[in-house]
């Protein structure tokens, strides 16, 4: 005859009496409630949300359009007007952050990538050679640049392609445009200091004019906002290489 065994096994989180005299005499370490799985709670209705300010913000630009034609937004002006407004943001900053790297360009290029931009664009154009470690330095910049402020455009051009015989003394130069006129030029890596950075290079660009536009200020950006951030991203840096030596220092 087979050998049968019988377990018993309380619910779970269920103790009997001996169980319970033996945790009050401290025999027994207290029992762990039962596990009970959270209430369940259906996903809330978007349709039943109230409709107000917060509810347009988490709409994404696709379902503001799709928005158009919502009833319930007709019967409310002042929702329908904030639809409009944020909409016309959401395209306004998309339209702005075109651009974000510095783009290679050939002679014939030139009139329509840089001279027939919109009126609303700064052209930052770097006249370069290969080989020359000056332009290397400054192009590093630039690409950091260009990255930071996406609504300004960058483009780069071998020197002889744009101006045919430009001296090799004269690079890099840097050529800025706006509204099919030449704003200002650099020329030589002397003009961005002894040291040239990022930060450099933009206080120079930003010497009289907006040129530098990161897309989150709208389409006319205070230039003095622009050199503030400048300012403060370079105090970061100081303060993060200051503190990355002295790490380093009392590794040693």
């Amino acid at each position: 005859m087979g050998d049968y065994h019988f377990v018993y096994k309380d619910v779970e989180g269920a103790s009997t009496q001996w169980d319970d005299i033996q945790t009050k005499l401290g025999n027994l370490p207290p029992k762990p409630p039962a596990f009970k799985p959270p209430s369940f709670e259906p996903a809330p209705d978007q349709d039943s949300l109230p409709k107000d300010k917060s509810w347009v913000d988490n709409k994404t630009e696709e379902e503001l359009e799709e928005l158009e034609d919502d009833p319930d937004l007709d019967d409310d002006r002042f929702l329908e007007e904030y639809r409009k407004k944020r909409l016309a943001e959401m395209r306004e900053a998309t339209k702005l952050s075109r651009f974000g790297s510095v783009m290679l360009i050939s002679g014939s290029d030139f009139v329509r990538e840089v001279s027939q931009a919109p009126p609303d664009v700064w052209v930052v154009v770097i006249l370069y050679k290969e080989g020359f470690p000056e332009c290397g330095v400054l192009m590093e910049c630039l690409e950091e640049l260009a990255r930071k402020y996406p609504a300004t455009k960058f483009v780069k051009i071998i020197s002889t392609d744009c101006i045919p015989n430009y001296p090799d003394r004269n690079l890099p130069t840097l050529l800025v445009y706006n509204n099919s006129a030449v704003k200002a030029n650099h020329v030589g890596l002397r003009s961005f200091g002894r040291r040239c950075t990022p930060e450099g290079v933009a206080l120079v660009l930003c010497q009289s004019d907006p040129v530098l536009n990161d897309g989150q200020s709208g389409s006319d950006p205070s230039r003095k906002n622009v050199i503030e951030g400048v300012q403060r991203s370079f105090i970061e840096k100081v303060v993060a290489q200051h503190e990355d030596d002295d790490d380093g220092s009392s590794s040693d």
